[in-house]
């Protein structure tokens, strides 16, 4: 063959064009083909091929497929959805490098390919936050039960987002309208059709003015921050909410209503219901004692609505001690510690590493379950920061008895209950402190957050950096 001669373009399609698994398809079958990037010609529906060339598909493989690690394809499933047109062709490229033997690539993070997909990856994630928080569904004149909502993405962020609708409003029948998409849920399952127009949606819901009456009453003039406001909640979106018809009026008024709140006579709050006795937490004795002693704390609001207090479990000279949040729905039934889903994903990490889970002293810096009756489902809530505070005693006492070399925060309450307000879990995640008792700890994101990662890449990419943080166990 003559050197000079140019081998033709090979067509790849990927259809639609934001879907992972039909990218991914189409660049495994290149890999094995032994396609170099340049050769590929990237149509996927909105990038239209003009040169031709051959199909990927009648290809030969020529070698097998690589291993490729999970945050690549976490990674790709985001930047799939943004609307720039060479998105599968730098993907493709990165995917090429990595399996030609630049398996650290996405540590690179100076490395051109490896920024604009970073950058183009947070952008989706921003527009996905945005539609979370903007959509507003409106009911259907003369239908039952029925809603649409109406809302204009800056990427193809339709499937990635409907899940999550499905799963918040899983109670009644909806569509979400956007230019180029329509997520339907009919109550039992999710489907697509071609996008629509704003007309397809109703322009105003009789329990609008109900709202609106509502959000003007919990305005607080005094957290106002109009930047941070329009940073949060872009003008293009004012024209969804049944709200912004009240922010310019609420705005302007906001300083007069400041003064008038400080200029108003303070009366200290009244209690409905008087403080239950708290039993203080002993420090003589022994850790049975104290458990004991726990079972009738009435220090927070939390024990009304729970079964019982979920105490830590474990040798009570445990080198390492694991401390969560707060029991689960499970926990609470059972009066044990990590025995939900969250707990089960944690035994499976701790299996991986070789670490015997019966070495270790389990428990929460919360100790009875918060949650809200959702129909016969009682569903986790956060521990506000007065509960965490609430029971320090109790953890600080059970440190003090097992007396740890090492604590590991799984999550920011928990971070925050052995190292102290201060900690950032997301500058700190994986970084040794020491206490002022000495002990050595540090924290990690909790088993559960794991669980919520929307789509099985992003969960495997979040399971395997837990697992790494947990590693430290092992090395340290």
């Amino acid at each position: 063959m003559n050197r000079h001669t140019v081998e033709p373009l090979v067509a790849a399609h990927v259809d639609p064009p934001w879907d992972p698994a039909a990218w991914r398809a189409a660049a495994r079958a290149a890999l094995r083909a032994g396609v170099a990037p340049e050769r590929i010609d990237w149509n996927g529906g909105m990038q239209g091929s003009l040169l031709g060339g051959s199909d990927l598909a009648l290809l030969p493989a020529q070698r097998p497929a690589p291993r490729v690690p999970a945050e690549f394809l976490a990674l790709a499933s985001a930047v799939l959805c943004h609307r720039a047109d060479d998105r599968h062709g730098l993907l493709y490229r990165m995917l090429w490098r990595i399996a030609e033997g630049e398996r650290a690539l996405l540590q690179r993070a100076s490395d051109p390919d490896v920024h604009r997909a970073t950058t183009m990856a947070q952008a989706v994630r921003r527009d996905s936050h945005k539609m979370k928080a903007f959509v507003r569904f409106r009911a259907v004149p003369g239908a039952d039960e029925e809603y649409v909502a109406w809302f204009e993405p800056e990427h193809h962020i339709v499937d990635r987002v409907a899940p999550f609708f499905a799963r918040r409003f899983a109670g009644m029948r909806w569509a979400i309208v956007t230019p180029y998409r329509t997520a339907l849920w009919d109550g039992e399952a999710l489907a697509f059709a071609p996008g629509g127009s704003r007309g397809d949606a109703p322009a105003e819901d009789a329990r609008e003015d109900l709202w609106r009456t509502y959000y003007a009453n919990i305005f607080n003039p005094a957290r106002l921050n109009p930047t941070m406001m329009r940073s949060e909640m872009p003008q293009k979106y004012w024209k969804l909410l049944p709200e912004a018809a009240l922010l310019p009026d609420l705005m302007r008024e906001a300083g007069a209503r400041v003064r008038e709140m400080a200029e108003r006579e303070h009366a200290a709050p009244r209690r409905k219901i008087p403080a239950a006795p708290a039993p203080a937490p002993v420090l003589d004795g022994s850790l049975e004692a104290l458990r004991e002693f726990a079972r009738d704390c009435r220090r927070c609001p939390l024990w009304q609505p729970a079964t019982q207090t979920v105490f830590g479990e474990g040798p009570a000279d445990a080198r390492t001690m694991i401390v969560g949040e707060q029991p689960g729905d499970e926990e609470d039934l059972s009066g044990r510690p990590f025995v939900g889903p969250a707990g089960r994903l944690f035994s499976r990490a701790l299996d991986e590493l070789g670490i015997d889970r019966r070495t270790l002293y389990l428990t929460n810096a919360v100790k009875h379950f918060r949650f809200e009756p959702r129909g016969k489902r009682r569903l986790h809530k956060r521990p506000d920061v007065a509960h965490i505070s609430a029971c320090n005693g109790w953890l600080q006492a059970e440190i003090a008895h097992v007396r740890p070399e090492r604590i590991v925060c799984l999550g920011a309450s928990a971070a925050r209950a052995v190292l102290g307000p201060g900690v950032r879990l997301s500058e700190e995640r994986g970084i040794w402190r020491t206490r002022e008792d000495g002990v050595r700890a540090f924290a990690t994101v909790h088993p559960s957050w794991v669980l919520r990662q929307g789509d099985p890449p992003a969960q495997a990419a979040a399971y395997a950096g837990f697992v790494e943080d947990l590693r430290q166990l092992v090395t340290a």
